[in-house]
């Protein structure tokens, strides 16, 4: 009677043990399918380049024709496109940025320069891309102190968004590892502080302008720029001489496109 029962509990234990691994097997096996899926995908993938257009601008200066040209330029010369339009261009857009891998970034976004003496009585002297995310004083207080984050305004006494400055380019979590960079918007070179924010964290190029700029000559600019970088194969300064000799400067301000580096 001692070897039954010894007999019968093996038999117990041994029929919990199957279910448990078919129980497992049930669970898991899908999930490893996906991801061999998802890997299969992403290999398929692999090598292509890919661009991101920032449309902050179209909270208030939309313009659906430049996004849909940029993009056919885009995809002609073989990048896969991903846009973001105004309302998704926050801190948290710009910290995740880097890590998104993008070959060309085109920001269609305000841009402000800014001078003041800060808190340690030092010049603060930068160019700062405009956020959608309005600001807040009891947020991100360690980047503000830093003076990484900013406040930054469409005109004086308006409202106040959040303005990400060239340190928080600089203390970004990835590096942009040989994107090419155009700012579309107002002063991007007016001083090379951004731009040096940039390449130090690994783009290859950034275009931007020397001063304010109207938003129909940007997108016309930024149009033929697209053209003569990625399609003609232009390096960046050959392409911005090329766009310039094209349409000139902004024709209510005067401002001119530059590549940074100047030899670029």
């Amino acid at each position: 009677m001692a070897r039954k029962a010894r007999a019968e509990g093996g038999s117990r234990f041994s029929t919990a043990w199957r279910i448990a691994v078919i129980v497992a097997l049930i669970v898991t096996l899908p999930l490893v399918a996906l991801l061999w899926t998802l890997f299969r995908g992403s290999d398929g993938d692999e090598g292509q380049p890919s661009a991101a257009i920032i449309d902050q601008l179209s909270l208030t200066v939309p313009n659906p024709a430049f996004v849909e040209d940029a993009t056919a330029t885009l995809q002609a010369a073989g990048y896969d496109v991903d846009y973001y339009p105004g309302e998704e261009v926050t801190v948290d857009f710009y910290r995740q940025l880097p890590f998104f891998g993008y070959d060309v970034l085109v920001f269609r976004t305000h841009a402000d320069r800014l001078q003041a003496i800060d808190d340690r009585g030092e010049p603060f002297d930068e160019v700062v891309l405009f956020t959608s995310e309005p600001y807040s004083a009891e947020r991100y207080q360690n980047e503000q102190n830093d003076h990484d984050l900013v406040i930054a305004r469409y005109s004086k006494g308006g409202d106040p968004f959040f303005g990400v400055a060239a340190g928080f380019i600089e203390g970004a979590g990835s590096d942009y590892d040989g994107a090419q960079v155009i700012m579309m918007g107002c002063e991007g070179l007016l001083t090379d502080t951004t731009a040096r924010a940039f390449i130090a964290r690994g783009a290859e190029s950034y275009i931007s302008w020397d001063e304010t700029v109207t938003a129909s000559h940007t997108d016309a600019a930024t149009s033929a720029l697209l053209e003569h970088l990625l399609i003609d194969g232009l390096s960046p300064a050959e392409a911005v001489d090329q766009t310039m000799a094209e349409l000139g400067p902004d024709p209510v301000f005067g401002s001119r496109l530059l590549s940074f580096p100047p030899e670029s």
